[in-house]
């Protein structure tokens, strides 16, 4: 079985996020870390080369493949922000409906900027997200 690509590494979370160009990007992510830290309780970690997680659990499919991974996190990407938020809550869509500009996908949100969301949503889905991770897999 092939090595995860996205693991943690030793890579400085401020370096990493000093480097990115875009100013209202760098402060997006430090309101991001902010946030993310205290609804996890877990310091911000590099995961590769561009995503910044926290906390982690294992997982394993019912194909065997598992793995480690975060238990949430986002990447500041040249056009948005990933954010990997989304844990298939039934609360989910209700959620999505108010938080603001903002497009899904399997597992994660993308935004442009912060200033477009309604940040106390945003945090109720991480709590939410991460929430389930745990119910699912209760090892972590």
């Amino acid at each position: 079985m092939a090595e995860a690509k996205t693991k943690p590494t030793e890579v400085s979370v401020e370096d990493f996020i000093s480097s990115v160009t875009d100013e209202r990007m760098r402060d997006d992510s430090f309101a991001l870390i902010k946030i993310m830290k205290k609804v996890t309780g877990f310091k911000p970690k590099m995961w590769g080369p561009g995503i910044i997680g926290f906390g982690s659990y294992h997982y394993k499919y019912e194909s065997g493949h598992e793995g480690d991974i975060c238990l949430t996190g986002f990447s500041p990407r040249k056009g948005n922000i990933s954010l990997y938020v989304l844990g298939a809550t039934t609360e989910e869509s209700m959620l999505l409906k108010k938080l603001g500009k903002h497009k899904a996908g399997k597992g994660c949100l993308y935004v442009k900027r912060l200033e477009d969301i309604d940040m106390t949503v945003l945090e109720e889905l991480i709590e939410k997200s991460v929430n389930a991770i745990k119910k699912k897999y209760p090892d972590k």
